[in-house]
């Protein structure tokens, strides 16, 4: 198998690994592809190769996340038992998570075929979203920059703890970084070979050594303030870069729980790995779906290191959402122990909703101004709050979230400005700016409503 990316910067030489189990609690995967048999040819670049490669990640994924999702936690209804991946799908160089399954592309780029099922880190940043999916499907359909990008964060951040799973792995990185797990690492980069690929049409719009790093310094700034897309090297709403914020708060995280480890090994990384992970599961089922919603998710981290450490990790914690805005000074200051305790009573009262629409708001907008015949429902980020928190102004101070609407109406507008919306013909009015072209991936469709009165916004796929 790679342990890596196969466009790693080192020598990436395949290792052997046990025999995958795919069907294993709680989420079990299959692959649609036939299972190699003795005798085939498994060299890197082979089907069977990259069957195996994609079979070891996805088993991993599992491995990562089964420990540290609540009892009883199953794919969304529609995935079925079973997340099923298809390592064919198509000539594209990407790979989607559709509620169907995960979907890998291929394409052949300068003479090298780039197949995204052959990299572990492209495989396991697809469970990331399925389990996240899982844990709160509110997300997929939400009209909210902030909950997308917290999507494809925990993506990334799926890639990195499956990947620190492996003890090969952590001896790497610690000797890469000398156990400053801030730095760039092997495990901080996705997806390098897919990002070399993109750049050899698009040099600007990935990173420059890999597809996203995780060891970054991009400082929040509400979405709702940002260009809908722009060169890797600086942060718009588009969810994949403004994911960066989130995913390098992150890092820093598991690196200041490694400094508190008493074993500074492979070991000691293992389990700040594993605490990390926790937290983010613990805060991403109890942070409701609001406008600031990666403030949220911060705060309950802290809330959860409380509850399960004593809140021995909270100055590490404050420290790396402090460090990319995520939350404010003050914000971050009023998580305390007291402010914890006096929340918890309140949020066994309102766990929030496990369906996919529950504590969301509909808000309709003028079908016309997108080029539409009929209205249009947006599902918009509206649960009630339970900290009063926010990110920090860049100017300094706090930044006031905008209104659930103004959320919704921007993501909407800037899903039509970068062109990923299918708009079906019949919902087309003369002043349609959608052309149809079948080359273009649409994540989103209008679509009629469930209530049966007008159009609605709906999520096709997280790519």
């Amino acid at each position: 198998m790679y342990e890596d990316d196969p466009g790693s910067p080192q020598v990436n030489v395949p290792v052997l690994h046990p025999v995958p189990q795919l069907d294993t609690q709680p989420f079990p995967t299959a692959i649609a592809e036939a299972t190699p048999q003795p005798g085939d040819e498994v060299g890197p670049g082979t089907e069977a190769f990259r069957y195996w490669v994609a079979a070891d990640a996805l088993s991993r994924a599992n491995q990562t996340w089964g420990p540290l999702v609540p009892s009883g936690t199953q794919w969304h209804p529609m995935v079925g038992r079973a997340l099923t991946a298809y390592l064919n799908a198509g000539n594209d160089l990407n790979a989607f998570y559709d509620r169907r399954g995960l979907r890998f592309f291929r394409r052949t780029v300068a003479g090298v075929t780039v197949a995204a099922c052959e990299s572990p880190e492209v495989v396991e940043h697809g469970s990331g979203h399925a389990v996240l999916d899982a844990l709160r499907p509110q997300l997929f359909n939400v009209a909210s920059a902030e909950a997308a990008a917290l999507h494809e964060a925990f993506g990334d951040i799926s890639a990195l703890l499956s990947s620190l799973g492996l003890e090969t792995m952590r001896i790497v990185v610690l000797a890469e970084t000398q156990g400053d797990l801030e730095l760039s690492s092997r495990a901080s980069r996705v997806a390098e070979q897919l990002g070399w690929a993109i750049r050899q049409g698009h040099p600007n719009s990935v990173d420059p050594d890999c597809l996203r790093n995780l060891s970054n310094s991009f400082f929040y700034r509400d979405p709702v303030q940002l260009p809908p897309s722009g060169p890797a090297s600086t942060i718009s709403s588009e969810p994949h870069s403004f994911s960066r914020v989130f995913s390098g708060a992150f890092l820093k995280i598991v690196a200041g729980i490694f400094r508190q480890q008493e074993a500074r090994d492979p070991d000691g990384l293992a389990k700040a790995a594993e605490i990390a992970g926790q937290l983010l599961v613990d805060a991403v089922v109890t942070a409701p779906v609001v406008p600031g919603y990666f403030a949220q998710v911060a705060g309950h981290m802290i809330a959860a290191d409380y509850n399960r450490n004593g809140g021995r990790y909270g100055p590490i914690l404050r420290s790396a959402v402090i460090r990319h805005g995520i939350l404010s000074l003050e914000a971050a200051a009023s998580i305390t122990e007291p402010e914890v305790a006096r929340h918890a009573a309140a949020k066994a009262e309102a766990t929030p909703g496990a369906g996919d629409g529950e504590g969301l708001t509909a808000v309709t907008v003028h079908g016309a101004t997108y080029g539409v015949t009929q209205p249009i429902t947006l599902s918009a980020p509206a649960e009630e709050r339970r900290f009063g928190v926010a990110g920090s102004d860049p100017a300094g101070g706090t930044v006031r979230p905008a209104d659930p609407e103004q959320v919704a109406t921007s993501y909407l507008e800037d899903l039509f400005r970068r062109d990923r919306v299918h708009v079906p013909e019949e919902h087309r009015s003369d002043a349609a700016f959608v052309d149809g072209s079948p080359s273009r991936l649409r994540t989103h469709e209008i679509t009629q409503s469930m209530a049966g009165e007008g159009l609605a916004l709906v999520r096709r796929c997280f790519d």
